[in-house]
């Protein structure tokens, strides 16, 4: 049999229609009332609403009912396959130590400066074997799973070189081709300067890549990215994306600017870390890309989202907007388990970019320093509690928006005919009810291109 019937639910969140922005952001498609039911067919979804109608659509393709393997929801919810738009998924070693650093009074860019935060796992990572990191990969994806995650972006970022960084791309392949998440690589070599460059432009490497920069080379590592480790990731061919870290004392815009527009050059589409923790001109910067990432052959893509923005400029918020308003949306993926997790009073205002016409996201932003979360729901709770999103919005946020800011908004995120059939049945009969349940494991059922790869009880 190569089709599935989910029946018996008591209603399904399609989240047909494309992006969700402005007061669309809250609009689920939500189709109840009556029978329901969804039909997948050769990993796609052949129909979905009323199940008159789904049987009516089977008949008229000529699809007999016993070609189809029948599955009861009994009552609970059917909504898209959860997509987790930002992951650091592999890494090693583990950052506990920090919270005691934080409870007295260190900041996170002390921590770092200090040589913790990011510097810390970039050294247990390159000294972990390729089965460690695998493992780690492995445990994760399996929590992930079991939430409702169904796509996830998955980060380099803790290698700071050539080699590390192209060893975690092709282990973040590897688990993708292994599956069920389907992972989409994104390079993250700017993701902090790495310790041998701090040590000043001497320990930089070769000459071609130490030109005179900062005190702590921060310049000459900027240049070791864009000549060294941007065209070995593009020859690899794993990578669809590029990252940056923009942020006050980490990568300045200008810096973050003339990475990216190498990333397109290279053939990557573009999205970054933005005014995480002081407006950096990220945010600004992200809507400048998305128009006009540069001339090489992911120009058309531009810069598809812009993440953390918790402290955005008034100017930042504005560039999105009008960003948004003139065809070219960059999605605000907002991580509110990083700021709750941090013990920061001080999340994204996402009412502001709702308001604003900005489309929101939310990703766990898995990590083991700053967010070491796997569960969407609880992000969605998080953001319901702390930033105001309705459970409506926050759906939109962890399903189509967060496809579409992965350039996977066609083929992912909504139950629509034609598009891959990826589906969580949740225990609870209501949207409202999942990020009502706290840290609950409410996915009952999960769907990944028409086959059930994990089911509970």
């Amino acid at each position: 049999m190569t089709g599935l019937l989910v029946e018996g639910a008591s209603g399904i969140a399609t989240l047909a229609g494309g992006l969700r922005r402005g007061g669309a952001q809250g609009d689920a498609g939500v189709v109840s009332g009556g029978a329901v039911a969804v039909a997948c067919w050769e990993g796609r979804i052949l129909a979905a609403g009323a199940a008159d109608e789904v049987s009516r659509q089977m008949a008229a393709r000529g699809l007999p009912i016993n070609a189809f393997r029948r599955f009861d929801a009994r009552g609970g919810l059917i909504t898209p396959g959860l997509v987790d738009a930002h992951a650091h998924l592999l890494f090693a070693g583990t950052r506990e130590g920090e919270w005691q650093l934080r409870a007295r009074g260190a900041g996170y860019l002390e921590v770092l400066a200090a040589g913790g935060g990011i510097l810390s796992t970039v050294a247990a990572t390159r000294a972990a074997s390729d089965q460690e990191l695998l493992a780690g990969g492995r445990a994760r994806l399996a929590q992930m799973l079991a939430s409702g995650t169904t796509t996830a972006e998955a980060k380099s970022g803790y290698g700071l070189d050539v080699a590390t960084e192209l060893r975690l791309l092709e282990l973040i392949a590897r688990l993708g081709r292994e599956g069920p998440i389907e992972l989409v690589p994104t390079f993250l070599g700017a993701h902090a300067v790495p310790a041998e460059f701090r040590a000043g432009p001497a320990a930089a490497g070769p000459a071609s890549a130490r030109p005179a920069g900062g005190p702590d080379g921060t310049d000459a590592y900027v240049v070791n990215v864009i000549d060294y480790q941007l065209p070995a990731v593009a020859r690899q061919g794993i990578a669809r994306f590029c990252d940056v870290f923009c942020e006050q004392g980490v990568f300045s815009a200008d810096q973050s600017r003339r990475i990216l527009r190498a990333a397109a050059d290279n053939g990557l589409a573009l999205r970054l870390h933005a005014d995480e923790l002081a407006p950096s001109g990220g945010a600004e910067l992200a809507a400048e890309l998305a128009a006009d990432p540069g001339a090489g052959p992911a120009a058309r893509r531009g810069c598809l989202s812009a993440d953390h923005l918790g402290a955005p400029s008034e100017e930042g918020i504005a560039a999105l907007a009008r960003s948004a308003d003139a065809g070219t949306p960059v999605v605000a993926t907002l991580l509110p388990a990083t700021s709750w997790f941090l013990g920061r009073h001080h999340f994204a205002p996402a009412r502001r970019f709702i308001d604003a016409g900005i489309p929101v996201a939310l990703a766990t932003d898995l990590n083991p320093g700053t967010s070491p979360t796997l569960s969407l729901p609880l992000v969605m709770s998080i953001a319901c509690v702390e930033m105001d999103l309705t459970p409506a919005e926050a759906l939109a946020a962890v399903t189509i928006n967060a496809a579409h800011s992965l350039g996977l908004g066609a083929q992912i995120g909504s139950i629509e005919p034609g598009k891959q059939a990826d589906l969580v049945v949740w225990d609870v009969p209501t949207l409202e009810q999942i990020p009502y349940w706290l840290g609950a494991r409410l996915a009952r059922t999960v769907v990944k291109r028409g086959v059930i790869v994990s089911e509970r009880g």
